[in-house]
């Protein structure tokens, strides 16, 4: 129960400081847009990459750092693109902007949105892969424990976040307060693809 306890908690502060992905999640709660395929697409490759990094392979990554370098410019170049959209979608009229009237996108391009937030992010592989795959062995014999722990806050907060945007969705039917998220995700990412070509 301890590597649970320890795993979940240590999974949970490092996925709720506000991010490209977790920024995603929030704007798809919000819309209530194949909510439940991008928040269980999220969780399950956190779980995929918290299994490899208690399995050891976090070893493998420390010794390739190639493996993060091309992640980050992947990350940089998304980054900067998303944002670039995000800001043209505050700008655009009101009518656009109403999550009633916007074209809902496909469940294909969501998901493919979804994977490259989660996968072209070099700190994830640090946070899921290097840093909890090396706490784990803290706990010899109950390294299982600690990933469940670990997998299970990925299921507690994705779930949370994007189901829980919807109470959010009055604040969200006036059309300024979507220009205003269209412009602080812009914000977001700019600023995540900046700290990643400083090295931050």
């Amino acid at each position: 129960m301890h590597a649970y306890l320890s795993g979940f908690l240590l999974g949970l502060s490092l996925i709720l400081a506000i991010g490209a992905q977790n920024a995603f999640v929030l704007k798809q709660g919000l819309k209530g847009e194949h909510v439940f395929w991008v928040v269980l697409t999220c969780a399950l490759s956190d779980a995929l990459l918290i299994g490899v990094g208690v399995s050891g392979f976090h070893v493998l990554v420390q010794r390739a750092p190639w493996l993060t370098t091309v992640s980050r410019y992947a990350g940089v170049a998304f980054l900067l693109w998303y944002g670039a959209r995000s800001f043209r979608a505050a700008l655009r009229s009101s009518a656009v902007l109403a999550p009633q009237s916007a074209a809902p996108r496909s469940l294909w391009q969501t998901l493919a949105t979804t994977l490259a937030f989660t996968f072209l992010n070099p700190h994830v592989y640090l946070d899921t892969v290097v840093l909890l795959g090396s706490v784990s062995t803290q706990f010899a014999g109950h390294t299982l424990a600690f990933g469940v722990g670990a997998t299970s806050a990925s299921f507690a907060f994705f779930f949370s976040l994007g189901y829980g945007a919807r109470l959010l969705r009055p604040l969200f039917a006036r059309p300024i307060t979507w220009k205003v998220l269209e412009a602080l995700i812009g914000l977001t990412m700019w600023s995540l693809a900046a700290r990643l070509l400083l090295g931050a």
